[in-house]
């Protein structure tokens, strides 16, 4: 395990002073507490015995979760598993601590009553910890062009004028014809699904089930479930997504 120095050495600044001052809050809070009979001693001893324990238990438990804690995926386990970790040092260290700031030797064997106590104040402080420094999750998505007129040139030739220079969002295949569904209203084609396909290879959009094909401009959503999903369309349009045809729109950003 590194030593807590080098942890130290390879952490920003800011970040130093962040873990710091949650410490020293920490230290403070459980001060104002007095557990386990701490309101006995006068206030300032209380807190300077309380502020050395938290920080001292807390260098302890970062330098556990920078080392060990990294390995463990799940972010409640990875507490968990460092709060229990770090309870045994820790409990080592406030034995330490009572000598030197309160004065007195309770001996080794109070080592057992130690790690009772250590372990309620350890778990929230790595919580707190642990959420202060999640990971934000950012959403991605690609940026679609445009599509060039020429590319869904022969398939609207199909349509009615009304409809013809309308926006694109889907086509959703029935049997023997597809409906059309533009920004001016939906529209019946008699026309093989996979005959609109060829004709919309070179347009911008998914096929995103056995039946539906939709415009990658008029995506706006998705839910997966389960690893298949239904894909939020401009106007409304709900369409679903098959398991097999869902990494394309995975590796598009809409994840």
């Amino acid at each position: 395990m590194a030593g807590a120095g080098a942890i130290w050495s390879r952490a920003p600044t800011r970040r130093i002073a962040l873990e710091l001052g949650l410490l020293v809050a920490a230290g403070l809070t459980v001060g104002a507490l007095s557990p386990w009979g701490s309101d006995a001693y006068p206030l300032v001893l209380k807190h300077a015995y309380w502020l050395t324990t938290v920080l001292g238990g807390g260098v302890i438990g970062i330098a556990l979760d920078e080392t060990v804690g990294r390995r463990i995926a799940p972010p409640w386990r990875r507490v968990l598993a460092v709060s229990l970790l770090m309870t045994p040092l820790t409990a080592l260290y406030v034995l330490g601590a009572i000598r030197v700031v309160l004065g007195h030797w309770d001996g080794w064997s109070s080592l057992g009553h130690l790690i009772p106590q250590v372990f309620p104040i350890a778990l929230p402080i790595m919580a707190v910890r642990a959420l202060v420094w999640r990971p934000v999750r950012v959403e991605t998505r690609t940026v679609i062009e445009p599509p060039l007129p020429q590319a869904e040139a022969a398939f609207r030739r199909r349509l009615s004028a009304r409809r013809r220079a309308a926006r694109l969002i889907a086509i959703e295949a029935h049997d023997h014809y597809l409906r059309v569904h533009t920004d001016a209203g939906a529209e019946l084609v008699t026309l093989r699904f996979a005959d609109a396909l060829a004709e919309l290879d070179k347009a911008h959009g998914y096929r995103v089930h056995r039946s539906w094909w939709v415009a990658a401009d008029a995506i706006e959503a998705v839910r997966w479930r389960k690893g298949a999903g239904e894909a939020t369309l401009a106007g409304g349009l709900v369409a679903p997504v098959s398991r097999s045809m869902a990494p394309a729109l995975r590796a598009a950003g809409w994840r």
